[in-house]
């Protein structure tokens, strides 16, 4: 079942009213060109490519574009991609026994990204499918449910920040629960999910102290879909303590926020300015644990989306966190093409 829309065309630029301070206009036309553009380069990039016409959901690419690109639709028109994109979602889910990935990292990964992106789309129909069922039943089966990590999914660590390296079975835990939170006619509470959930929350829960601002701004994202996650102090806390890490333009800085002491592997210093991955990021988490646009750090936050947005190539400036690369190489854009999904996400957000 295709999910998403067929591309209308629409030429046009759309400004988007921020709050106070804000008022500049961003091109969701062009961010909607970038992120298709990018999935479907992505489609074809040999090592991304898998089995029978599918390909890897990555953190960077495919999953924040599936993620942001509906929101685009009434300004942009769908893409072609977005619809190929959830396809081979949901061919691996159909097909998870013959099509899963090789090791337990590469399944616990791609479990927990398949149902994130489609709980994403049923919550938009308020229908949970079949094939997102599916997905669930694909994620429960991969649940750890001893140990340290009970309650959590084997996650990739090629030791890259912020989505692959030792603290990044939290970023994948918070995700499924962003997931979970999500899918619509009340999944969470179903009584087949109620120790699953418990688990999930319970490593949360007793994990969250130690993690950076990055995996506690996911935390944020979270707990704002499922219930239990957070109390209200923990949460105010938590809200505290990543804005005390803004920047006097509005924006936020990737190594601030990822854990102390992180060094590129090449040795080459850090971009520590404000960047289009931390800005957008930590501000739809933000939006999505209740901070209004009224807040003025975060109406500072999106009016620095608006004005960095690169509106002839149609995304957000972004770096990667473990080598100096081309930022105009295909594997250099990688952060940014995440920072122009969370930034889509952040400027649309409520609306």
């Amino acid at each position: 079942m295709m999910r998403l829309g067929v591309f209308v065309g629409l030429a046009v630029v759309v400004p988007v009213v921020l709050g106070a301070g804000a008022g500049e206009q961003w091109s969701p036309r062009s961010a909607a060109a970038y992120l298709d553009g990018r999935a479907e380069w992505w489609m074809t990039w040999k090592p991304a490519v898998r089995e029978q016409g599918t390909f890897c959901i990555s953190c960077h690419t495919t999953m924040p574009f599936a993620l942001a690109r509906p929101a685009l639709d009434a300004e942009a028109g769908a893409g072609g991609a977005d619809a190929r994109v959830v396809a081979a979602i949901e061919k691996r889910v159909r097909e998870w026994k013959e099509l899963q990935g090789k090791t337990p990292e590469a399944q616990g990964s791609e479990a927990v990204l398949n149902a994130l992106v489609l709980a994403s789309l049923d919550g938009r129909s308020g229908r949970l499918s079949d094939v997102t069922r599916q997905a669930f039943a694909n994620l429960w089966a991969l649940q750890i449910t001893e140990g340290g990590e009970k309650g959590a999914w084997r996650w990739y660590n090629f030791h890259e920040q912020p989505w692959e390296a030792d603290d990044s079975p939290y970023w994948g835990a918070a995700l499924a629960a962003v997931a979970v939170g999500t899918a619509p006619q009340g999944y969470a509470s179903w009584p087949e999910n109620r120790e699953r959930v418990k688990m999930l929350t319970g490593y949360l829960r007793a994990n969250a102290a130690k993690q950076s601002l990055f995996n506690r701004a996911a935390l944020l994202w979270a707990a704002a879909r499922l219930p239990g996650l957070m109390s209200g102090e923990e949460r105010a806390a938590a809200i505290r303590d990543v804005f005390a890490r803004q920047r006097a333009d509005g924006g936020w800085s990737s190594p601030s926020l990822v854990v102390d002491g992180w060094k590129r592997m090449d040795g080459t210093p850090l971009d520590t300015g404000s960047d289009g991955y931390a800005t957008g990021f930590v501000a739809y988490a933000m939006e999505q644990a209740g901070v209004t646009r009224t807040d003025a750090r975060l109406a500072k936050a999106l009016a620095w989306l608006e004005k960095n947005q690169d509106t002839a190539g149609g995304g957000w400036p972004a770096m990667s966190l473990n080598k100096r690369r081309d930022p105009n190489s295909d594997i250099g854009r990688f952060m940014r093409d995440a920072a122009t999904g969370y930034a889509v996400l952040a400027l649309t957000s409520g609306e």
